[in-house]
């Protein structure tokens, strides 16, 4: 018996690494300018790829304002409404919040921005942890396809994708500018013919 050949799996580079660099430049300078400056302003990134961002945009703040910022990390594994539905044991990490939240303005930042539940797991763990002045969103990449009533205050690419593709964010955690191998690739199935 004859089996159909498997999909082609379409592979596109929507981003290299100097366009990355140029991304997170912009969105820390964007950052600054919605808080008027830096103080009162802290980063936190979702673990693990919203962490890493995070570490990126603090690097180019400090390059640029000469004020580093605090950074926090918040893990949102047990804040999941999908723990339930197939995740039978989630793996956590630890949430690190070495400021006090209260009266912070808050960029939390994330690498992807899709159904918006994983934003809101993270707002639901900021909030067991003290009550900031504000929190934005910063994501790097916004695909759609929202499930919540959720939105990103600064993205540094939109683009249109459907349910059955994947977006992948590779961001090195280390200081400001481009990093051999940043990428934001789009992957998923083409129709066959």
């Amino acid at each position: 018996m004859d089996r159909p050949p498997p999909p082609l799996v379409d592979r596109r580079v929507l981003a290299d690494s100097a366009d990355v660099a140029r991304m997170i430049r912009r969105l820390a300078l964007e950052l600054v300018e919605h808080n008027r400056g830096t103080a009162g302003l802290a980063l936190v990134g979702i673990r693990t790829g919203g962490l890493h961002l995070a570490h990126r945009l603090r690097a180019e703040i400090a390059a640029a304002e000469g004020v580093t910022v605090p950074l926090g990390a918040v893990d949102i594994a047990l804040y999941r409404d999908d723990v339930a539905v197939g995740r039978i044991r989630p793996e956590i990490g630890a949430t690190e919040l070495p400021f006090a939240l209260d009266g912070v303005r808050v960029a939390l930042v994330d690498d992807v921005l899709y159904t918006g539940r994983t934003v809101r797991a993270a707002l639901d763990a900021l909030m067991d942890y003290g009550r900031p002045r504000a929190v934005w969103l910063a994501v790097l990449v916004d695909r759609g396809l929202r499930e919540l009533p959720i939105r990103a205050d600064h993205v540094g690419l939109a683009i249109e994708t459907r349910a059955e593709q994947r977006v992948r964010v590779t961001v090195a955690a280390d200081g400001p500018g481009p990093r051999d191998g940043d990428a934001i690739t789009v992957e998923g199935a083409s129709p066959t013919p």
